[in-house]
């Protein structure tokens, strides 16, 4: 345990940062089975309205670097290209 003031306030810190990280990546994890769905089900509309939703979030974790920027990109790509396939 931290003796050190400034140690227990980094503690701190670091649990309130990693509960909302965590939050963020289950609600990336969220949208992108509601993706995986829709374009397993055949909807067109949906898939596209779900990427559009997903690139947004995934964009935003990566502005925020909960997700490095190359992993968000990779992502986006594989979701697009399997929303493009659809047609």
């Amino acid at each position: 345990m931290a003796n050190i003031k400034s140690a227990k306030k980094r503690i701190k810190v670091i649990e309130t940062k990693t509960l909302r990280n965590k939050m963020v990546k289950s609600k990336l994890k969220t949208l992108i089975k509601k993706l995986e769905a829709a374009v397993a089900a055949g909807d067109k509309a949906e898939a596209t309205e779900q990427l559009k939703v997903c690139t947004s979030e995934l964009s935003k974790a990566a502005a925020k670097g909960i997700l490095h920027k190359n992993t968000a990109a990779r992502k986006i790509s594989r979701l697009a290209a399997s929303v493009n396939k659809m047609a």
